[in-house]
């Protein structure tokens, strides 16, 4: 997806403190092309919004999955497509998080799957890529753009599948997809973090 991925890799050294095991992930000098599919365990999406304009609340999506069609040596041909349960939301209150799923927010029920599919990716140097797709939740599409950089890649040693990951970042307007309750309340712009790790199809 990024400019840059044809680039030497360093060995990358991860260390569980929690599970007491050392680990270490080759990466492979060149990142390879081909299928991916999500690896829906570790993808997460998270969302910030103004609260009350005193501080940024954050929520959890999970679930995710899809897929991405990757060209390391020519990014503009790489595709991505990612599909969300919403009824995943979660955040630090149940309540909270109940509600966002209800009727009045994101409304679940009625319209269960965000979706994001890209249309234009552009590189921006090494690592880094412009993402720009169409974005459909609550029923409504509308076209959104995502600051994205390369995160790693390489050979998982626990399934020893082989892996890319990526974070990508950008802001929408939750009005436009028709999320206008309690716009006094809660702040329009909604800034979301995208998590994505794709284990290659064999």
């Amino acid at each position: 997806m990024l400019a840059g991925w044809s680039a030497a890799l360093t060995v990358f050294i991860t260390t569980s403190h929690a599970a007491g095991v050392s680990s270490v992930m080759a990466r492979s000098p060149l990142v390879e092309a081909g299928r991916y599919h999500v690896d829906t365990l570790r993808s997460q999406i998270v969302f910030s919004v103004s609260c009350l304009g005193t501080s940024q609340y954050r929520g959890l999506f999970s679930g995710v999955y899809g897929d991405l069609q990757l060209d390391p040596q020519n990014p503009e041909k790489s595709h991505v497509a990612l599909k969300l349960p919403l009824a995943s939301l979660a955040t630090t209150a149940v309540d909270v998080s109940r509600m966002l799923r209800g009727e009045n927010w994101f409304n679940a029920k009625a319209f269960p799957i965000a979706e994001f599919v890209s249309t234009e990716i552009h590189s921006n140097g090494a690592s880094m890529a412009t993402v720009s797709g169409n974005l459909t939740l609550h029923g409504v599409t509308r076209p959104v753009t995502l600051r994205a950089h390369f995160v790693g890649a390489g050979q998982n040693p626990i399934n020893h599948s082989y892996d890319v990951g990526f974070e990508a970042q950008g802001t929408i307007q939750r009005s436009a997809f028709g999320l206008t309750n309690a716009m006094v309340a809660v702040g329009d712009d909604v800034t979301l973090t995208v998590s994505g790790v794709f284990e290659k199809d064999e």
